[in-house]
């Protein structure tokens, strides 16, 4: 299931972009904003003729022709999905800035009323399913901001226009059977199943496969639903999920750890785990209130994280270090543990988390608003950038250096 949740990968970093990224303030921090609106489909020939051949090919694969009927009564060709698709870019985002996202202030104040508000519910789940409320809660925060950002695309024909488009139609035909197996459940109706651009659904973002494998009916209704308000069925699923991909209750994601001096820096790395007393024996030890663990430790750009296997686990829900990270870093901290202890270096354009701090400060104080002093360099602070660049009859490049800030200053 890696490489199935890997291949639409960038379609949930564009949904995370309204997650953790481009918040409210716009400065890039992980504030809440309002969704996009939903894509307008539009006739497209082309298309219809492909939903035919589909239709013989689905219920070749067993889906009933009434099903197959319902399904596309109102679903359309949408070009947003397609130039969405192609236009993707990958988020390099450094693990500074990303943790400042999936953790900031908001994410976290949010992610601790869920807890308490659903303590009830990831209990029970945990019981049954062996896997923390905290991690459960976090992997919710990370994929749809505690269900405030589900996606509103209509699924069949988001699936239906990819697969007609033929960049990865082969995938994205087998997505679109797999959610008509789904209606034919009667888990959903085709139009209560919207979620991503990509086909991501509910409020911890599965897709179609997924949901087939993993999805469970925690409720007892008789509905596996993870579209509704109600997250029960999405934080049960996503249990289910992490349990079946090997996770270990009782034991910690990773931790921070500080390293004695004269370190052998050849012992870090991802692979390269070792027992809680060997690390102990090598001068590691655990930050704030953890035991020290088994593990590998890598270099985060300033602090050391060890990492256990139950890590591992996390990737198995999506293969992005970063977002592994983020998931157990947001998961403390809604228990109550506090930030990253260590600082992060200089990034690459030489600039401290203060230093940007200060540039979009500097930036707001004459008049070019950045949406906020996070550090976090989002598009309104690109925005603010060039707008002040221009302003100075300078090429208007949207990127932040240490000689803009010296010219601020």
């Amino acid at each position: 299931m890696v490489m199935t949740r890997r291949m639409v990968a960038l379609g949930a970093l564009a949904m995370l972009a309204g997650c953790v990224g481009g918040g409210r303030t716009g400065g890039g921090g992980g504030g809440y904003r309002a969704p996009d609106p939903a894509p307008r489909p539009v006739p497209n020939a082309g298309w219809d003729a492909w939903v035919e051949g589909f239709k013989g090919r689905a219920v070749g694969r067993g889906i009933a022709p009434a099903t197959v009927d319902a399904a596309f009564r109102s679903a359309g060709f949408l070009p947003e999905v397609i130039e969405r698709d192609r236009n993707q870019t990958e988020f390099k985002r450094s693990l500074e800035d990303y943790l400042n996202i999936a953790a900031s202030d908001e994410r976290v104040s949010l992610g601790r009323q869920k807890f308490a508000q659903y303590g009830g519910t990831l209990q029970a789940v945990e019981s049954r399913y062996g896997v923390e409320g905290h991690v459960v809660a976090a992997v919710w925060g990370l994929e749809s901001f505690f269900g405030t950002r589900r996606g509103n695309v209509p699924v069949v024909s988001a699936l239906s226009t990819l697969a007609y488009d033929g960049r990865r139609g082969e995938f994205f035909e087998g997505q679109l059977v797999a959610a008509l197996k789904i209606l034919q459940a009667g888990d959903v109706s085709a139009q209560g199943m919207v979620g991503s651009w990509a086909g991501a659904m509910g409020h911890t973002q599965f897709i179609p496969t997924s949901y087939l494998a993993y999805a469970v009916d925690f409720t007892g209704d008789g509905r596996r639903d993870i579209w509704g308000e109600d997250p029960t069925d999405s934080l049960a699923s996503t249990a289910a999920y992490l349990a079946r991909s090997g996770w270990t209750r009782g034991l910690p994601w990773g931790m921070e750890v500080t390293l004695p001096a004269g370190f052998d820096r050849g012992l870090l790395g991802r692979g390269k785990g070792r027992s809680a007393a060997e690390w102990q024996g090598l001068g590691v030890r655990a930050v704030g209130p953890v035991a020290l663990a088994g593990g590998s430790i890598i270099d985060g750009g300033g602090p050391f994280f060890l990492l256990t296997q139950n890590f591992a686990t996390i990737l198995r829900y999506n293969n992005a270090q970063n977002y592994a990270i983020g998931v157990g870093h947001l998961s403390d901290r809604i228990l109550g543990r506090g930030p990253v202890q260590a600082s992060f270096g200089p990034d690459a354009s030489g600039m401290t988390k203060a230093d940007r701090q200060d540039l979009q400060r500097l930036l707001t104080a004459r008049g070019f608003d950045t949406g906020g002093t996070d550090g976090v360099i989002g598009a309104k602070t690109k925005a603010a950038i060039s707008a002040y660049q221009a302003s100075l009859g300078l090429p208007a490049t949207g990127e932040p250096s240490l000689d803009l800030l010296r010219r601020l200053r």
